[in-house]
């Protein structure tokens, strides 16, 4: 008879046990926060490489952090972009344009005119700065967080919440879950739920851009959690392959919706270190300091229009908020993570450099935030004329069948008129938008 050893060669013996490790935050709720062993540079320490440079010599950069803003609340170093006023201002007002817009929009889920909302609370920079760095035309391809983006390039602050309540004026017929936004026009692709999916996708329309012999490039962002799905992966692949002139920006906002960010690798090594094994150029950036974001997307850009290669960047930043409405962080991180952060608030230290420079002032600051939260009340109501979750005041029933082909067959077109006939005969006095979708 065969030893029951034999099936397992390790029983018995003198080989040590082995042990799975699951990573766990430093700080769970009611836990004293110290972040002392965070590796913090001084502002402007860091040089500025050649945009041309072979990433096998951007080593110390995947490791480091690009600051720019100092304690003294100047510029410092080789990465100041050197923006004049005008254009510091304009930055500034688009990142207190987006507070604004998010606590309306956060307390309009509450008061059930939405499902769902999304804020970038502490963010701002990884999206306005950055995006701001890129032209016009540069192919976007956000996650769910970089409503900045938009708000940035002019997008109609009324076309974003009238997708958000999925009414009659939502231009993408409520076929999108609120916040996913989608505009050709400002060069803004269609946000997906599915994690990762636009890596590969921007990854794409880079390769398509160059074989064209276009000028514009890509630039795609995702959470930090997201880098451990397999599009993101195959992205950096295709992006080195084919030297593809795109940016993959991560934002490292510390967590998930309630997994913290060593599940997706932070405990072993940076997110921009991933770029090292695929060949990529990759910078690590201080994510609330508006003008290394700045900085660093305006040097991948460049790098990617001489055709030097694509970067992967990874914003270091902290998620103030929760991820969603629908989350509660208080359950799973401690209550004192925000206020400790040691990289403070995006919009407090852009303000207090343009008050440095003499260029701004407390006065002006209270003067534009109240200017922005009076423009989003403006633009809700008049949102709101079109209608809000729940009401039935959406887009004609019709339209559900639309869109797919150029010219509806037969047979959905009978579908469409049947469905319709039978919503008259179960609400015939509800719905008498039906018949102007025809």
């Amino acid at each position: 008879m065969a030893d029951p050893a034999d099936k397992h060669p390790q029983s018995g013996s003198n080989r040590p046990q082995l042990k799975l490790h699951v990573p766990e935050p430093k700080y769970r709720p009611g836990d004293e926060v110290d972040y002392s062993h965070l590796e913090i540079p001084k502002a402007g320490e860091q040089p500025r490489p050649d945009e041309a440079s072979d990433p096998k010599d951007l080593l110390d950069f995947a490791y480091g952090l690009v600051r720019v803003l100092g304690e003294d609340n100047k510029a410092h170093g080789a990465w100041d972009p050197k923006l004049d006023a005008d254009t510091l201002r304009t930055m500034l007002r688009n990142m207190a344009l987006v507070r604004a817009f998010d606590d309306r929009m956060f307390r309009g889920q509450r008061q059930g005119k939405t499902s769902f909302y999304m804020k970038c609370t502490g963010e701002e920079a990884t999206s306005v700065a950055s995006s701001m760095a890129l032209a016009s035309d540069d192919m976007i391809f956000p996650s769910y967080r970089q409503q900045g983006i938009l708000i940035a390039r002019g997008y109609p602050i009324v076309d974003m919440i009238n997708q958000i309540y999925s009414n009659k004026g939502d231009k993408l017929k409520g076929r999108q879950l609120p916040i996913m936004y989608s505009s050709r026009e400002h060069s803004f692709f269609s946000i997906s739920g599915n994690l990762a999916t636009q890596t590969p996708q921007a990854v794409g329309w880079a390769m398509a851009s160059a074989i064209k012999g276009d000028s514009r490039i890509a630039a795609t962002w995702v959470g930090e959690g997201s880098t451990a799905e397999g599009d993101f992966h195959s992205a950096c692949t295709f992006a080195t392959v084919y030297n593809a002139p795109v940016i993959l920006n991560v934002i490292n906002n510390q967590w998930a919706i309630s997994s913290f960010s060593g599940f997706a690798g932070a405990e072993r090594t940076t997110f921009a270190a991933r770029a090292l094994g695929y060949g990529l150029a990759g910078l690590r950036v201080d994510g609330n300091d508006a003008l290394a974001c700045y900085a660093a997307q305006q040097w991948a850009a460049s790098r990617a229009r001489a055709n030097a290669g694509p970067t992967l960047i990874e914003y270091f930043t902290y998620r103030a908020e929760g991820h969603s409405t629908s989350d509660d962080p208080t359950g799973y991180r401690s209550a004192q993570e925000r206020e400790e952060w040691p990289l403070g608030d995006p919009v407090m230290r852009l303000k207090n450099h343009l008050i440095e420079l003499g260029e701004w002032d407390e006065d002006r600051q209270s003067a534009m935030d109240l200017e922005c939260a009076e423009l989003v009340k403006s633009a809700t109501k008049e949102a709101e004329k079109n209608g809000i979750l729940g009401h039935g005041l959406h887009h004609p029933f019709h339209t559900m069948f639309e869109d797919v082909y150029e010219e509806l067959p037969w047979h959905l077109e009978e579908q469409a008129d049947q469905a319709i006939r039978e919503r008259k005969i179960k609400w015939p006095d509800k719905h008498p938008m039906d018949e102007a979708g025809k």
